[in-house]
């Protein structure tokens, strides 16, 4: 099995649709069918998984989709290039006890993990209707990944 398309809820796919592009996403697909249905899908760089966003794909509410993350191999570098091209990425962090994923900053400590680990560095950002995003930086996965 392999992950192919995740939906991300949105209020207003024209300007979700700007800012995934404005990003580097491609634009793969731009539907348009009866009655406000519409599905739009877009793969960010070098990823073989995609995004839907649209109007009349999901009930869940725009905003709601949570630490999607996408993997880079220079946490710094990428954080730029995103502030660089209009996001507002939030500062560099690491988990104190070295796994992410607690609720809210709980274990949170501000910059990369200081042996710059695999898996170990992250910096969040949310798309304009507050669907939060997390890179993380891997630049070598472990085995079998």
């Amino acid at each position: 099995m392999k992950l192919e398309v995740l939906v991300v809820p949105v209020s207003d796919v024209d300007r979700a649709k700007a800012f995934y592009e404005m990003l580097g996403f491609r634009m793969d697909i731009d539907y348009v069918g009866e009655e406000g249905f519409r599905v739009v899908q877009l793969t960010p760089p070098g990823s073989e998984c995609a995004v839907i966003i649209g109007s009349g794909i999901t009930d869940a509410a725009p905003g709601s989709q949570q630490n999607l993350h996408l993997v880079v191999k220079d946490i710094v570098q990428a954080r730029d290039e995103l502030i660089g091209k209009g996001a507002q990425v939030g500062e560099i962090f690491h988990d104190a006890g070295g796994i992410f994923h607690h609720v809210g900053g709980k274990d949170r400590v501000a910059g990369p993990q200081p042996e710059r680990a695999d898996y170990g560095s992250f910096a969040e950002f949310e798309d304009p209707d507050g669907n939060g995003w997390v890179l993380q930086e891997i630049r070598v996965r472990a085995p079998g990944r």
